[in-house]
C-alpha cells in the first residue's frame, strides 16, 4: 500500500511541476504557391504587394504582440520567391512566444501583385493556479536512489502563474512552498515595452529557508548535507532586469541582483567547511551586475529541431559595496540544430564556463551537475571547479505524432498533441577545480553516451527517458522532466 501511495505522489510530482508542447507543424497553401510559382515563371524578380493583414483569435494579446513578430509588413513589397521561407519564419516567431498553442498565416492572392495575410491564431491557457510537488534533491534519480524515494524531502505549496497578464506578453509568476524547504518567490516582467516594443524588463524577490543545504562536495562527487532539526540556511535576493531586442533574433541583456545567505555558525568552522564563505563569517552578502548578448534563431524554442542559437554572458560579482565576494564569471554556449530530411536530426551544443579568480569559496565553484550543464550519465555527481567545458551531439528521429482530443469543448485545448523521438548521444567534458577542491572527476577528460526517448506532449511539456553509461563503468535509466513554466 504504501508503495501505491508513493507512485501516486510521484505521478503529482511530474504533472505539477510543468504542463505540456505543441507539435511542430508548417503550414502549406499548394493553391497559394502554385499561383506564385506562375508569377515566378513569367516573371522571376516579380514582388508581392501586402495590401493588409487580418489578425483572429488572439482574445486577450495585442495585435501588436503578433505584428511584432512577423517578418511581413503591411505595404511590404516582397520578392515572389521569398514569400514562402518568411511565412514559415514569421509563423516560428510568433510561436516561440509561448502565446499561442496553434498559429496559422494564410497568404491570398487579390489579384497577382498584391495579397492579404490571414494570421489565425489559437490562444493558449494564460493562467495556471496549480498545486507544487517538488523535490528538495537536485534529480529525480538522486531522490530515488540515494534517498529512497524519501516522501519527507518533498516540497509542497502553490504556484500561481499568469503568462499573458495585461495581453502584452507580461508574465506574473508567484510561489508559496513549505515543507522540507520554504521559499516566496514574485517575478513580473513585460517583454514589450519601448516604442516599438523592443524592450522588456523583469523584477522578482525571493526569500528561503533550507532545513538541509550542501556544504561541501566529496571526492566521490557526491553533495555533503548539513542538516539541523531546524532551518539551517536562510537567503533572500533582489533582482531587476532590462533587455534591449535588436531585429527578431538578437537580445542584449543587462540585469542587477543583491544576495544575502546565512548559515548555522557550525558550517564555517574546521569541522565542515571554512572555505564556504569568502570570510570566517557565517553570513555573506554581495550584488551581481550581469551583461548578456544572446541571439535565438530556432524552430521551436523548447525543443529545437532546426536553427542555432548562441550566448555570451559576463557576470561581476562583488561590487566593492559590501561584502567580500570578488569573482568574473563569463558564460559561453552555442547550440546548432540540423534537420537531416526523412524526420532524422542532428544537433550540437558547446558550453563553456571560466571563473577569475581561480581563488573562490565553496558557494562560487558550482559548475557540472546543477541546472542544464552536465553530461547525461553523470547526473548523479557534482563537478565542482573555476574552468569547465561540456560538448553534446545527439541524432534523433522522429518515431510518431499524433492528437488526442479532448472530450468536452474547451478552446483552449481543443486536443493533446504527442510526439515520440528516438535519440542516441555522446557528450564530453572537463573541468578545472584548484587542489582544495579537487575530487576524482576534476582535471580529467570527461566521456558519456546512451540512448533514450523523448516525449513531448502539450504546452511545452517534454519528459526524456535516457539509458546513459559514462567512463567510471556506471550505467543506467535517467529522467529528465523539462517545461517552461
Amino acid at each position: 500500500m504504501f508503495q501505491f501511495k508513493k507512485q501516486i505522489l510521484v505521478f503529482l510530482i511530474l504533472f505539477t511541476s510543468g504542463k505540456c508542447l505543441s507539435q511542430e507543424t508548417r503550414a502549406t497553401y499548394p493553391g497559394f504557391y502554385d499561383e506564385v510559382n506562375n508569377i515566378i515563371a513569367a516573371d522571376s524578380s516579380s514582388k508581392l504587394y501586402v495590401d493588409s493583414i487580418v489578425i483572429s483569435g488572439n482574445k486577450k494579446t495585442k495585435n501588436y504582440i503578433i505584428l511584432r513578430e512577423l517578418k511581413i509588413k503591411k505595404g511590404d513589397s516582397i520578392i515572389a520567391g521569398n514569400i514562402r521561407q518568411l511565412l514559415e519564419d514569421s509563423r516560428m516567431l510568433i510561436y516561440n512566444t509561448n502565446l499561442f498553442s496553434e498559429i496559422e498565416i494564410e497568404p491570398s492572392l487579390i489579384n497577382p501583385s498584391r495579397l492579404t495575410l490571414y494570421v489565425k491564431l489559437k490562444e493558449r491557457w494564460f493562467v495556471y493556479p496549480n498545486p507544487i510537488f517538488t523535490l528538495t534533491d537536485r534529480t529525480f534519480n538522486e531522490w530515488w536512489n540515494d534517498y529512497n524515494a524519501d516522501l519527507g524531502r518533498i516540497n509542497y505549496g502553490i504556484r500561481f502563474t499568469h503568462i499573458n497578464v495585461s495581453g502584452r506578453a507580461d508574465n506574473l509568476k508567484l510561489n508559496l512552498l513549505n515543507g522540507y524547504n520554504r521559499n516566496i518567490y514574485l517575478e513580473y516582467s513585460n517583454p514589450y515595452i519601448g516604442k516599438n516594443a523592443n524592450e522588456g524588463f523583469a523584477v522578482g524577490i525571493s526569500y528561503t529557508q533550507n532545513k538541509e543545504f550542501p556544504y561541501k562536495t566529496s571526492y566521490n562527487n557526491k553533495l555533503l548535507q548539513f542538516k539541523k532539526s531546524d532551518y539551517s540556511r536562510e537567503s533572500y535576493s533582489i533582482s531587476g532586469l532590462y533587455r534591449i531586442r535588436r531585429g527578431f533574433y538578437k537580445k542584449h541583456i543587462f540585469s542587477l541582483q543583491y544576495h544575502y545567505a546565512k548559515v548555522n555558525d557550525s558550517v564555517v568552522n574546521s569541522k565542515y567547511n571554512p572555505n564556504y564563505f569568502s570570510s570566517e563569517k557565517s553570513f555573506t552578502s554581495y550584488f551581481d551586475l550581469s551583461y548578456g548578448f544572446q541571439y535565438i534563431n530556432v524552430n521551436n524554442i523548447n525543443y529545437p529541431l532546426r536553427g542555432k542559437i548562441y550566448s555570451v554572458f559576463i557576470t561581476k560579482r562583488g561590487l566593492g559595496i559590501e561584502g567580500k565576494e570578488n569573482a568574473l564569471t563569463v558564460d559561453i554556449a552555442f547550440r546548432r540544430f540540423h534537420e537531416l530530411g526523412k524526420s532524422y536530426f542532428f544537433s550540437w551544443q558547446v558550453f563553456s564556463k571560466i571563473k577569475a579568480p581561480f581563488n573562490q569559496p565553496y558557494i562560487n565553484q558550482k559548475a557540472m551537475g546543477y541546472g542544464g550543464y552536465f553530461l547525461r550519465g553523470l547526473e548523479n555527481y557534482v563537478i565542482d571547479g573555476v574552468a569547465s567545458g561540456v560538448t553534446k551531439l545527439t541524432f534523433s528521429k522522429k518515431i510518431f505524432s499524433f492528437k488526442i482530443p479532448v472530450p468536452f469543448h474547451f478552446h483552449a485545448i481543443p486536443n493533446i498533441p504527442f510526439s515520440l523521438y528516438a535519440k542516441t548521444y555522446s557528450d564530453f567534458g572537463y573541468n578545472y577545480a584548484k587542489k582544495e577542491f579537487i575530487s576524482r572527476l576534476n582535471n580529467i577528460f570527461l566521456y558519456s553516451g546512451g540512448a533514450g526517448l523523448d516525449i513531448l506532449s502539450l504546452y511545452d511539456f517534454n519528459m526524456s527517458m535516457e539509458y546513459s553509461f559514462n567512463q567510471l563503468g556506471k550505467k543506467g535509466l535517467f529522467l529528465q522532466f523539462r517545461t517552461t513554466l
